[in-house]
């Protein structure tokens, strides 16, 4: 089986003004709301990286955000290394989020009272590896943030805590990255030494889905796909 699966995937939002159903989700046999996904299907094996190609409101972060577990509002069959997601519980989703997926959003969260080191040590209490503070500091170095460690959410830049957010995400040794435009806010060299960074975690065994417009991230990928119309294509 792969180790993401998504067949006929619907994800829709409902246009202002319009109801939606007793679950929250909008009506498809009543023809109501805007479809992001539209009966979407594609596969993944494990220890693939790909790149997500498609225009701004496409739905590629929509996309990491089922595949990830944080958005069960869909419709279609979710499958992610072996765990159905319509169908999972909230035990089963914080599992997967904590055991399995790693993610780097554009807007990532982080606790502001806690410094930059300590986001990473704490994130990764719910992982399968929580990290000490001596392999905080090492993924803090891995993404140019070594001098940063006490520094504070808000005292970051941008791109910062994108770097942050990747330390944090790989903290605990995911098996999945997702990736929402890793490389936006990032210089040139920084964002070099970032996809060798990911290189480097799908050499070890890792699988990564990146959603980028940046051709350097697209050309450390093996796989290029186009999300177009609320459906999944091979890029050619």
């Amino acid at each position: 089986m792969p180790f993401i699966q998504v067949e006929n995937l619907v994800k829709s939002y409902p246009r202002r003004g319009e109801p939606s159903g007793a679950d929250g989700r909008t009506s498809r046999s009543a023809g109501l709301g805007q479809a992001v996904l539209n009966e979407l299907s594609f596969s993944m094996e494990s220890n693939e990286f790909t790149a997500l190609f498609g225009a701004s409101g496409s739905g590629k972060s929509t996309l990491l955000h089922i595949l990830g577990g944080l958005d069960g509002d869909f419709q279609g069959r979710v499958t992610v290394d072996g765990l159905e997601l319509s169908g999972a519980g909230d035990r089963e989703l914080s599992g997967l989020r904590g055991h399995t997926v790693g993610f780097v959003l554009q807007s990532p969260f982080f606790l502001s009272y806690l410094d930059a080191l300590q986001n990473i040590v704490r994130a990764s209490r719910f992982g399968s590896r929580p990290a000490d503070e001596t392999r905080a500091r090492a993924l803090l170095e891995d993404v140019g943030l070594k001098d940063f460690a006490h520094r504070f959410p808000d005292e970051l830049s941008g791109g910062q805590l994108q770097r942050l957010a990747l330390a944090r995400a790989m903290a605990s040794e995911p098996k999945l990255l997702l990736l929402d435009e890793p490389t936006g806010n990032l210089d040139l060299e920084t964002a070099e030494n970032l996809v060798r960074l990911l290189s480097r975690f799908h050499e070890a065994g890792g699988t990564l889905l990146v959603a980028t417009h940046d051709e350097r991230v697209a050309r450390a990928c093996r796989r290029r796909l186009v999300l177009q119309d609320g459906r999944i294509g091979e890029a050619l």
